[in-house]
């Protein structure tokens, strides 16, 4: 597949993605337009910032890196193809959960990753599938895996603050 079939085989499947998401959440917004303005429970677990800045450095900075020297310094257009969409697509996640954060202020933001997070798998590994086998990409492959393994992690952590981000009730052990 050449270089100008992959981006446009990408460019339509994640303009597929981002268009059934967005679809999603305005149609379960629109069922949920009726519930109380939502805003995070704070304050924060003490663990959570460690998390939260890790899941940026690992999740943002280090690929940022990675296609800045592999895809534009070293020219390697299949590093900057993968993890360009990967960049795209990580944007319109933040900017979905900003607006249904901020604008909506629904509680549909807290489905935003669950929508986001399998798809980001999906990218990671086709991203692995499209790099060429070539040795001096073994790198970026290794990456590409320790990312998949990361935005998993975080999407299991993701699922145990659901009680939290909910604010469901938790029976006390206290006894008196």
């Amino acid at each position: 597949m050449t270089s100008l079939n992959t981006n446009l085989y990408l460019l339509v499947e994640n303009s597929l993605f981002f268009l059934i998401a967005t679809l999603f959440i305005m149609v379960v917004n629109w069922g949920w337009k009726q519930t109380k303005p939502y805003t995070l429970p704070l304050p924060f677990p003490s663990w959570y910032k460690v998390w939260f800045g890790s899941v940026q450095l690992l999740g943002g900075l280090l690929p940022l890196v990675v296609m800045l020297l592999w895809g534009v310094w070293w020219g390697d257009r299949s590093v900057l193809t993968v993890l360009g969409w990967y960049f795209i697509v990580l944007g319109l996640q933040i900017i979905s959960e900003t607006v249904t954060l901020r604008q909506l202020q629904n509680v549909v933001w807290v489905m935003v990753p669950y929508i986001y997070l399998p798809y980001r798998f999906w990218q990671l590994y086709e991203g692995l599938t499209l790099l060429d086998s070539k040795s001096e990409l073994v790198w970026v492959r290794y990456l590409l895996i320790f990312e998949l393994v990361l935005w998993i992690v975080n999407y299991a952590i993701d699922v145990s603050q659901l009680p939290r981000l909910f604010r469901w009730e938790v029976e006390s052990n206290d006894v008196s």
